[in-house]
């Protein structure tokens, strides 16, 4: 299975730090965030890596350069900075990801979630999802968990910024830009949207004190 990496966002809540390198590049625990995700890609036993970059993206490429290093393959999906959006992101690089599901992750997240059970994953409907526990910036959470599929019934968590997508999703849409949470919602109202509690540890570090303590869990 192919990954992609969502790594073209401004950054904007953790300026002035964002305003000279982009936030996947942010080091936590002594390397980039990103490549956070890149080992446990690798030690998942993925190979090919597709990255939509933008804000900033020829550090990003400067920095990881082919993957080599890592024991990937990783390819750019280059766009206009703000022109897609989380979504449109991933449909501009449709051609790079193929025709099979393919595993989506936010760089903006450092977790411990075992990627290997989701490189391998079947499919039962249209997508599958990580959810956690809802942060204290997050209180609502985004979905309800029901018998394994995603419902729109309380207690809800949040979506962790990990899963696994049908290309199918981001098909043949009149626009260029939108939004990954519209498609989740409109595979939850076709195929139906699998998900997984995941228990350990996550932070959306997307914030200053995000950051802190997402490097205070790396070191310890």
């Amino acid at each position: 299975m192919k990954a992609m990496i969502l790594a073209a966002g401004r950054g904007e809540r953790l300026r002035p730090l964002t305003d000279r390198i982009p936030k996947p590049l942010i080091d936590v625990g002594g390397r980039a965030l990103i490549e956070h995700h890149l080992r446990a890609l690798a030690q998942a036993g993925v190979v090919e890596v597709v990255i939509n970059i933008a804000y900033r993206g020829a550090q990003i490429r400067d920095a990881l350069g082919d993957g080599r290093r890592y024991g990937l393959r990783i390819v750019y999906s280059e766009e206009t900075p703000g022109a897609l959006d989380t979504g449109g992101g991933v449909a501009n690089a449709l051609p790079l990801l193929g025709r099979q599901p393919f595993l989506l992750i936010s760089s903006d997240v450092w977790t411990d979630i075992d990627l290997a059970p989701l490189a391998g994953h079947a499919l039962a409907g249209d997508a599958h999802l990580v959810l956690v526990d809802n942060p204290p910036h997050h209180p609502r959470g985004d979905f309800g968990l029901a018998g394994g599929w995603l419902a729109d019934t309380p207690p809800r968590l949040t979506y962790a910024g990990v899963g696994v997508y049908a290309p199918a999703l981001f098909d043949n849409r009149a626009e260029a830009c939108f939004g990954l949470a519209q498609v989740i919602l409109e595979a939850m109202a076709g195929d139906g949207v699998t998900a997984a509690h995941h228990r350990g540890r996550w932070i959306d570090v997307g914030r200053p004190s995000a950051l802190a303590a997402a490097r205070e869990a790396a070191a310890s």
